[in-house]
């Protein structure tokens, strides 16, 4: 095993009965704009693949063109463009209409189909034989954000998801400006939808995400565009996951005060406006189950939700494990 990950802690137990029956750790970093390290666990100086939770971060160019105004758009397509959604029919309808808006087609994605990422919506789409599309894609948004930019920039639109491509090259230099970092020689990798994973240090990705929080000294065009994709999260939380999900939950019971978004193999990050803060953290495990507990456990520690909160919130911070009777077994709970 290697050491970085023999040492991070857990952050994550589930019990059954009297024992600990399993654990999860993991790292995580609390940041502040300024880059001071204000909570962290684990190692944050080694490298990783923020995978999707970094989606509000590559929407900032799709603001930053003028592509918002310049095709009519809303609040449910920046939340879209930052989302991984559940494949539900209101996402995919909106973002067929949201591709005609700017002159295109559901077939110019260059991502897959796939069924629901909820198994209620999944299996009624295979019970009412829908006919699934590129705009079912978890990340049919964040694609059709790419080509939205594309479009206002009178790029080809072509192979977008190529890294050699002018969208894809503005999204790493984004990535380098936000979290004060040089990306040109950090691995790579290929993403569940497509485009490329690049390589970050947790350290550089908090900080990225407390430039979401507190972008004091950024240039107003990014202020604007930062401030933009956090209302637009915050008033249309079920575009960006959608029914049962964690990041929707969150984001319709504390606004525009937490943007979180999760990433696939364990990864979720936040922005806490109000406290001026950015969150970063990694299940060494890739679970999705201990990224939440972890990242509500975090929530909670810094302020975000207060006892009032967390009581409507209760499911998804501390997770009650049951068994297949529905009878309860166990619990998730943070261990830091």
């Amino acid at each position: 095993m290697p050491q970085s990950i023999a040492a991070n802690p857990i952050l994550v137990e589930a019990t059954r009965g009297d024992m600990v029956e399993s654990f999860h750790r993991g790292r995580y970093v609390v940041m502040t704009s300024d880059g001071t390290v204000v909570d962290q666990g684990g190692d944050i100086d080694a490298l990783m693949y923020p995978r999707s939770a970094i989606k509000p971060l590559l929407a900032i160019p799709f603001v930053e063109s003028g592509a918002v105004e310049a095709f009519g758009l809303e609040d449910k397509h920046i939340a879209l463009a930052c989302s991984s959604h559940n494949g539900e029919e209101e996402h995919a309808q909106t973002v067929k209409a949201w591709l005609e808006k700017i002159g295109l087609s559901v077939d110019t994605l260059e991502c897959a189909p796939h069924y629901s990422l909820s198994l209620n919506a999944a299996i009624k789409q295979a019970s009412d034989h829908v006919s699934l599309t590129k705009a079912h894609n978890n990340c049919s948004g964040k694609h059709s954000g790419f080509l939205s930019t594309a479009q206002q920039l009178g790029e080809d639109p072509a192979g977008y998801i190529e890294e050699s491509h002018p969208v894809q090259q503005r999204l790493i230099k984004v990535l380098e400006e936000m979290g004060d970092c040089y990306l040109s020689s950090t691995p790579r990798g290929i993403d569940g939808c497509g485009i490329p994973v690049i390589g970050m240090r947790l350290r550089d990705l908090g900080l990225a995400m407390a430039r979401m929080a507190d972008p004091a000294g950024l240039d107003a065009k990014r202020i604007d565009a930062i401030k933009r994709i956090r209302k637009g999260c915050a008033n249309a939380p079920f575009m960006v996951a959608g029914t049962g999900r964690f990041c929707t939950g969150i984001m319709e019971e504390c606004g525009e005060d937490a943007l979180v978004k999760v990433g696939a193999e364990g990864v979720y990050c936040a922005a806490f406006p109000k406290q001026g803060l950015g969150v970063a953290l990694k299940i060494d495990d890739g679970t999705q189950r201990g990224a939440e507990v972890a990242m509500g456990a975090i929530l909670r520690k810094h302020g975000v939700i207060d006892d009032a909160k967390a009581e409507v919130l209760k499911k998804y911070l501390t997770p009650v494990l049951t068994n297949w009777a529905g009878k309860y077994a166990g619990d998730l709970r943070p261990a830091f």
